[in-house]
């Protein structure tokens, strides 16, 4: 495969990878505040959270650090995405 097409499709990767954790981490937030029990929802959360992300850049990576230093930004860059939606759709400003 084409370096470029690779290195393209390892940001989109990271971009989804970095929506199912932000994703999840807004989720968690609204679940975690209503919950009887929200230190099990935050650090269960947490702990998958993580394990997802971290599995998901190591299948992306293939071992080449190219490929995983390309995941990041579109993993950043879903950050702001996952923020600005759930600014707007809990009411804030």
């Amino acid at each position: 495969m084409n370096e470029s097409i690779s290195l393209a499709l390892a940001a989109l990767g990271g971009g989804a990878l970095g929506g199912a954790f932000f994703g999840g981490l807004y989720w968690t937030i609204r679940r975690g505040i209503r919950s009887t029990t929200p230190a099990l929802w935050f650090s269960g959360s947490l702990l998958v959270r993580t394990a997802l992300v971290l599995v998901g850049f190591y299948a992306i990576s293939g071992g080449d650090w190219h490929r995983l230093i390309a995941c990041l930004p579109g993993f950043l860059l879903a950050r702001v995405v996952v923020t600005h939606w759930g600014g707007r759709s809990a009411g804030a400003p």
